[in-house]
């Protein structure tokens, strides 16, 4: 019950940071002070009120040899007890012996004497050794009159021990007038520093010191200069998507490649090999490297991009593989926007190549998304050439179809090359073809080499920093984590980011490229980078992270420039549709249509049209549910695209040229 008396007693609008742990244990441990924290809780305002005179009779001396033994242990207590207080200092052992004999063994009047003596200013709290602090932790010196300064106390506080005193006017401005700048200790900031006054108590900057970290961050650093720096001298970066229609073997033959590049050792394969036995499936031991979850492994098809990293040459690629069954359509696009390059995998068995390539199957519509989401080199895999005996009639029969479609998606000849390939016999991945058939008729490169020749594109490292969220996690410690590709700019470790479109802001605690830690982050890199000073229901898949001093616009109205695919019905004013912008899925609506254009000279046709029918272009205003975060085309490539998708079939692309609202 006195427990309860206390607390109902509390003067509540003083501030308590200790208020939290009260209840549960005893009131009394909270103002406990042992013995051995007496240093933390030295204050030289009431030891100033209970000075005393010093002792002029006690004679100056070098040793202590002439001291009786009880004086002796006196004495060494209270050296060690100064020392504890001042920490590190340069005033020598004797003069610390007089001043205190001087002072009758009275260490708080010693420690005054010590901090008031010009003699003595330089020889403790050097300027060099107070450690640099953050500009939200560092207390100003306060000139007169007294200005307390980003103090969290109230006038008079007690804060865990330290005694706040609420007015000390002129003690404040004499300090302010000392030509030795000795600064406020009033203010008890919880984050410590070494200082004067004791051991670990108050941070104190001297003026201009606070100053270091604007100044710093001022200072403008090329990114290009730091790109080349940091990965000028290894390996480029190349992110890879792998695309095609359901069941060509897109797991298998990379899972194969990847067993045969050294990244997945004996022991696991060998498992694999035997655990795909037991639920008959023993053809799917490669694709089980990529798909790793239960029930892809179960139904046998891919659901989500799986990430995977090997070498070339002269290439650090990441393989991006991309789910081919077109209930899982968005997630082969989110996969297609983080992507550099595309491997197209097709089925040269008779018959499921139609099927993929015919209408409604997605070798078509992978190669126009990827298309539509900036890629433009390709490499086509001619896979399971095995099971027509490695035809060259086969072949050539695909490349033909293949080539035709491909022009007119926008791809040009000479950033396409086809691979004839098996994924689950390992031929023409990463060695030259052993098998009869194929040496007959194909002298050309393997898949590997194909892969290194792929020309790595310009990172716009030098734009506005823009960070797309393809996924949002709780991170094992403090803040969570977000995962998505720097698209512009450079980000380190400490920035401040806004999150769009809330425009809700951040600070980046750490950066991870591949699971290994990294100080920075430029364009192109997939990373995972800690949130702090946010809530994790702030962010959402989709967002974009921006420089606040240059943010991204948001707005629920655009235009954009569109090419139709084929289409049933024709898009008319009001047209309801699903957009897709990076990682975002988002309700719109066609709201107007403004131009017909010619699809290939791009001239104006017809202003305000009644409809769009199939392979038409045009421009159209499109408006969306809420307000999203994105760019003009012409401003940011990688945030000028959408795609339009009605019915789990994407009937358009396009390219934002306006943003209205």
């Amino acid at each position: 019950m006195a427990r309860h008396r206390d607390i109902r007693n509390m003067d509540y609008e003083d501030e308590y940071d200790g208020y939290d742990d009260i209840y549960g244990h005893s009131i009394d441990d909270d103002y406990y002070i042992s013995p051995s924290n007496r240093q933390f809780i030295y204050n030289r305002e009431t030891s100033r009120d209970a000075r005393l005179e010093p002792a002029d009779d006690i004679p100056e001396v070098d040793t202590i040899d002439e001291l009786s033994d009880t004086d002796r242990v006196r004495l060494e207590s209270c050296l060690d007890e100064i020392k504890n207080t001042l920490g590190p200092s340069k005033v020598s052992r004797g003069e610390l012996i007089n001043l205190v004999l001087r002072h009758n063994y009275n260490v708080e009047l010693v420690i005054n004497a010590i901090l008031e003596d010009p003699k003595y200013q330089n020889k403790i709290g050097d300027k060099e050794k107070v450690p640099f602090m953050p500009p939200s932790t560092v207390v100003e010196p306060v000139p007169p009159p007294t200005k307390v300064v980003a103090s969290t106390a109230t006038a008079t506080n007690v804060v865990k021990g330290f005694n706040v005193p609420q007015k000390d006017e002129e003690t404040s401005v004499k300090r302010a007038e000392t030509p030795q700048k000795v600064f406020d200790l009033k203010l008890i900031a919880t984050p410590r520093s070494p200082s004067p006054a004791s051991g670990r108590g108050t941070p104190v900057s001297a003026p201009g010191e606070g100053d270091e970290p604007k100044g710093r961050r001022e200072q403008k650093v090329d990114p290009e200069a730091q790109f080349k720096k940091e990965r000028g001298h290894g390996k480029e970066n190349l992110y890879m998507v792998v695309i095609g229609h359901v069941d060509a073997g897109k797991s298998t033959l990379m899972g194969r490649l990847l067993y045969e590049l050294g990244q997945v050792n004996k022991k696991t394969m060998h498992k694999y090999e035997q655990d795909s036995k037991k639920v008959g499936k023993q053809s799917f031991m490669y694709a089980w490297v990529l798909d790793e979850t239960g029930e892809e492994r179960n139904r046998g098809i891919t659901m989500d991009v799986g990430r995977h990293l090997f070498e070339t040459k002269t290439k650090h690629v990441t393989l991006l593989d991309a789910p081919g069954h077109k209930d899982f359509i968005p997630n082969m696009i989110s996969g297609a926007a983080q992507a550099d390059v595309g491997l197209l995998v097709v089925d040269a068995t008779r018959g499921e190549f139609e099927t993929g390539f015919d209408l409604g199957g997605q070798t078509r519509e992978h190669a126009l998304l990827v298309r539509s989401l900036g890629v433009t080199q390709l490499a086509v895999a001619i896979n399971k050439l095995d099971t027509v005996s490695w035809s060259k009639e086969r072949f050539d029969e695909i490349v033909q179809k293949l080539k035709s479609f491909l022009k007119q998606a926008g791809f040009k000849e000479n950033d396409v090359t086809f691979v004839p390939c098996s994924g689950l016999t390992g031929q023409n991945l990463i060695k030259p073809p052993t098998e009869n058939e194929l040496l007959e008729w194909y002298s050309g490169p393997c898949l590997i080499e194909v892969i290194d020749k792929f020309r790595s594109p310009l990172r716009p490292v030098s734009r506005p920093f823009r960070f797309t969220v393809n996924d949002v996690f709780k991170s094992t410690g403090s803040g969570f984590c977000v995962d998505g590709r720097v698209e512009t700019g450079v980000v380190n470790i400490g920035d401040k980011v806004m999150v769009c479109p809330s425009r809700d802001q951040a600070v980046v605690k750490s950066l991870a490229i591949d699971e290994s830690p990294k100080t920075i982050a430029f364009a192109g890199d997939q990373a995972t980078i800690t949130l702090s000073g946010i809530e994790i229901q702030n962010v959402s898949i989709g967002n974009i992270l921006c420089d606040p001093n240059q943010p991204i616009p948001v707005a629920s109205k655009f235009e954009a420039r569109i090419v139709v695919f084929n289409v049933a019905i024709p898009i008319t004013k009001g047209y309801s549709v699903v957009l897709h912008h990076q990682s975002l899925v988002e309700p719109a609506v066609i709201s107007k249509l403004m131009l017909q254009l010619n699809k290939s000279t791009g001239e104006v046709q017809k202003k305000h049209p009644r409809f769009l029918g199939k392979n038409s272009s045009a421009i159209v205003e499109i408006t969306v549910s809420k307000p999203i975060a994105l760019e003009v085309y012409s401003e940011c490539k990688e945030l000028g695209r959408v795609m339009l998708r009605v019915g789990g079939v994407t009937i358009a692309a396009g390219l934002i040229t306006r943003i209205i609202l």
